[in-house]
């Protein structure tokens, strides 16, 4: 409404300046002056009009000069007053009709032409016509008319609204260049709509920088900038612009909060992404949940940090993550081998219920227990998990105990096949009458004969060949 009252203003303005008794005419019109009669009635009308703001005794006045014989002089002021009396009464479309009138028979001076079309693209911006008031716009132009500040910014936004973004951004553009260091708000925020649908993108991101350099804290110029690096695939760009708002402050609800964490994921720092949702989560500015804590988890063990992990999971799993968090639980212990805190976690994940493979559990148990010593219940556990990793870990665990019995009973059969050699050369000593054998052949048999009762004592060689 402002800018209608205003246009209307500036119509009214131009209008007035047209009427004067002594304005002079085309050539095609010779005439200077009214009648004595009709230079009455005239005055009485403009007086009306123009002092009074009495129009409808105006308009009786000009009924009563247009049913008189009137020269080109008469008329013409006739029309013009006419024009200037409709526009007050709001009968836009019958000042443009008085205008056109008075240009079409020449009543309007050459010089004073381009100034009627003018005040006739004023007409239509009140009318909210975009087209005609742009038709008329140029027609000022082709007559002569030079564009200062104020009109120049009516071209842009004109051309904007018809969708013509190369000529409203040049006439943008000049506005601009005219104002020099002084900043219009306004014409900004149209220069960035403009850029923006333009696809001007490098012009948009001056702009936007020009913005956010006076207005530090209105996102809606950071998120604008941000926006434009996304739309080019500038995603480190765009995260770069996102983390400045959020180390400004600028960032606030839950949603914008987690698009930071997700930026550091999706650029392969998960620490980063674990920092600043541990850091909100405590705040409270982004709700702790189980499926929060979890993704926390998540971030803190692909980034190895597993003790950072650990509380983590085990709150998710107190705040009610059911088996499957404290099986999470329990696997992370095992990475620190923690073996009691891992076995612990796991029972309590089966005891719970919930989870994937119980299999998987009684492995990760048994394992548990086997790093504890536990044999008979690293057994017990494998035995338990009845899939291959169980079944592989108690083979595993009857070749090791195989060979440690095997090297019990070789160390038994060793040291009876060394008596049993020693026995051989004592008897060759023998036979060559040597009366100087050596001492232990004395006891050799005796040693033998123990030797083969502690061979057949054994467990471990309860198998193996007699020797």
């Amino acid at each position: 409404m402002r800018l209608k009252v205003f246009l209307k203003g500036a119509v009214t303005a131009g209008i007035l300046g047209l009427l004067g008794a002594g304005s002079a005419l085309a050539q095609s019109c010779t005439e200077t002056q009214f009648s004595s009669k009709t230079g009455q009635l005239y005055l009485e009308a403009e007086q009306a009009a123009i002092t009074n703001k009495d129009f409808d005794t105006a308009l009786a006045k000009l009924n009563q000069l247009r049913a008189l014989p009137l020269n080109c002089y008469e008329e013409s002021a006739v029309i013009r007053i006419s024009a200037y009396i409709k526009i007050e009464k709001g009968d836009r479309q019958g000042a443009i009709k008085d205008l056109l009138d008075a240009v079409a028979k020449g009543y309007v001076p050459a010089a004073d032409v381009a100034q009627t079309y003018y005040n006739i693209a004023q007409i239509y911006l009140q009318m909210e016509d975009t087209k005609s008031a742009l038709d008329y716009m140029k027609k000022w132009q082709a007559a002569g008319g030079k564009p200062d500040r104020q009109q120049k910014w009516q071209l842009a936004v004109l051309y904007q609204r018809i969708d013509n973004y190369k000529e409203a951004i040049r006439w943008a553009e000049q506005v601009r260049a005219e104002d020099g260091a002084k900043f219009d708000q306004t014409l900004y925020d149209l220069l960035v709509f403009l850029y923006n649908d333009a696809g001007e993108k490098a012009k948009l991101a001056e702009v936007l920088e020009v913005l956010v350099d006076r207005n530090p804290t209105d996102r809606k110029y950071w998120d604008a900038i941000a926006g434009n690096y996304f739309q080019a695939n500038e995603l480190r760009k765009a995260f770069e612009v996102q983390k400045a708002m959020y180390l400004g402050g600028l960032l606030k609800s839950e949603d914008e909060l987690m698009r930071i964490v997700n930026f550091y994921n999706q650029l392969n720092a998960p620490y980063y992404a674990a920092k600043v949702l541990e850091k909100e989560l405590n705040a409270g500015r982004i709700k702790k949940t189980v499926e929060k804590m979890s993704l926390l988890a998540d971030f803190y063990q692909v980034a190895r940090e597993h003790e950072k992990a650990i509380p983590v999971i085990r709150q998710a799993a107190e705040m009610g993550g059911g088996g499957a968090m404290y099986e999470r639980l329990g696997a992370s212990y095992s990475e620190l081998q923690k073996w009691k805190e891992t076995e612990d976690a796991l029972q309590q994940a089966l005891k719970l219920g919930g989870v994937k493979d119980r299999g998987t559990i009684w492995v990760r148990i048994g394992q548990s227990r086997f790093e504890r010593n536990d044999r008979a219940g690293a057994r017990e556990a494998f035995r338990q998990a009845g899939n291959s990793g169980g079944r592989s870990w108690l083979e595993f665990m009857q070749s090791e105990e195989d060979t440690a019995d095997a090297l019990v009973c070789f160390e038994v059969q060793s040291a009876v096949m060394n008596v049993v050699n020693e026995d051989k050369i004592c008897k060759k000593l023998a036979g060559l009458g040597d009366e100087r054998m050596p001492e232990g052949c004395k006891t050799v048999g005796e040693r033998l004969k123990a030797g083969r009762a502690k061979f057949e004592a054994t467990p471990q060689c309860k198998n193996a060949q007699p020797v």
